[in-house]
This record gives structure tokens, sequence and C-alpha cells, in this order.
């Protein structure tokens, strides 16, 4: 369930932080969803795991003119900064140009004081070590040390984007780990990660029968003989 404030319920941010993206990934395909990752884009800090709902912000091509007009003071990019909630992940269409930034530590403080979950980019992230350091989650595509305005205009926010490939809308679940980071259609978010969980259940056990040298037919995928083992131990387990 979402509160009134978009922000997750405990629980179910809970089971998201105890799934790995690759089992959620592996149960939206199976519910037609091939097109879940925003590929690209990296962790600052290795081990880092991002769970929240999308605030997203749109950057065009620059175009000076248009910088001009609406690129400088509080344009949408400070505005959507001021007006993260807690819970949220802002979520950068930067168009997957890497030499440029589309923040900083500054913004970046901002973010962390509001509340945010993180921070997604398929862009650049700037003053990289001392963002890394913040203690807020950030997965970017690149480091790079000039300005968003060498690329872009900061143009509009909290509207369906496109980041690292794939479209991610207002109030999308977001999930990050080492492996990358996918988007969840918010609707489904309860029905995946219970499925991953079970799924996870089941691939451990299997990974422990293959440490014990046992070979991958009808083992991986379970067959039926495996399964009724699987079950009962299972079922001991929880006894």
């Amino acid at each position: 369930m979402m509160t009134d404030t978009g922000r997750l319920g405990a629980a179910l941010e809970a089971k998201l932080r105890a799934t790995p993206t690759a089992a959620l990934s592996a149960q939206l395909r199976r519910r037609g969803i091939d097109n879940s990752s925003i590929d690209g884009v990296h962790a600052l800090l290795p081990g880092t795991v991002l769970v929240g709902t999308a605030k997203t912000i749109r950057y065009l091509p620059l175009r000076e003119d248009l910088f001009a007009q609406v690129g400088g003071g509080q344009n949408a990019q400070k505005r959507a900064f001021d007006a993260v909630l807690p819970g949220e992940v802002i979520v950068i269409e930067a168009r997957g140009v890497t030499d440029a930034a589309t923040l900083g530590d500054i913004l970046s403080f901002r973010a962390l004081a509001r509340g945010a979950a993180g921070i997604v980019t398929d862009g650049g992230v700037r003053d990289h070590d001392a963002v890394a350091a913040i203690g807020l989650p950030v997965f970017a595509a690149s480091a790079h040390p000039a300005v968003l305005g060498r690329r872009h205009v900061p143009w509009d926010a909290d509207l369906t984007i496109g980041c690292g490939g794939t479209t991610v809308q207002p109030g999308d679940v977001i999930a990050g780990d080492g492996d990358g980071v996918i988007v969840i259609p918010r609707a489904m978010a309860e029905d995946v990660v219970d499925a991953a969980l079970a799924q996870e259940a089941e691939d451990q056990w299997i990974a422990a029968r293959v440490r014990d040298g046992h070979p991958l037919a009808g083992l991986f995928p379970l067959d039926a003989d495996w399964r009724a083992r699987f079950e009962a131990d299972t079922a001991a387990a929880g006894a």
C-alpha cells in the first residue's frame, strides 16, 4: 500500500530492500514487462541499495536562447529538489549524455535534507567524491566536472520521462543495487516482490544442493522429484 504522500509503506519497503533487482526483473518479465531496467547507471558507492518512488525531472538538449530564458535562477531542477518528498527517488532524464553533470554536491545535500530516498540519472554527476560521501544512494552514468549548462536545459518535472532506455512515471517504484536500477509499476509492486522473494527462497535451496555436488539436470529448474524434496524441506523448516 502507498500513503497519501506517495511513500512506500514500511512492510513493502522492507521486502523490496531484501529482494535483489535480478529477482524483481525476472518477475516483471514473467508479467510481460521486459524493458524495466534503467540501463547504463551504476551506484557511486558499491553495496548501495535504493528503494523509493519516482519523482521525475526532464532535461532538454542545450539551446542557448532557451537556457537564457529558463536555465538560471530557481529553474525546474532546483524547484524539483526543493519539493522532493521523503521516500521519493529523483529520476533525471538526461538522454544518456555523459559529458556534462546533471547534479552535484549542493543539490545532493538538499535532497538528503528533504528525506529523498536517492537519485538516479542517466547523465553525469559532478563533485563525485563529495556526493558519494554524503550517504544518499546515487546511481549515475558517469562522473564529469562540467555543469549541466554545457549540454542541458533543465526544462520540467513531475511528468513521464525516459531514463536509461525505459519509461518512468511519477510514483513508479524504483529499486537499485549492484546489478543496476529497475522500474516497477506501482500497482504491481506487492505482487512482484512477493513472487520474487518466493523464487529467491527456491533458488537459494537449489544453490545449496549444487554446492553439495548435485548435477543441474532435474534440479535447475526443479523437476517433480526435486520439487517434492524442496517442499518437504520448506515445510520442515517452517514447522
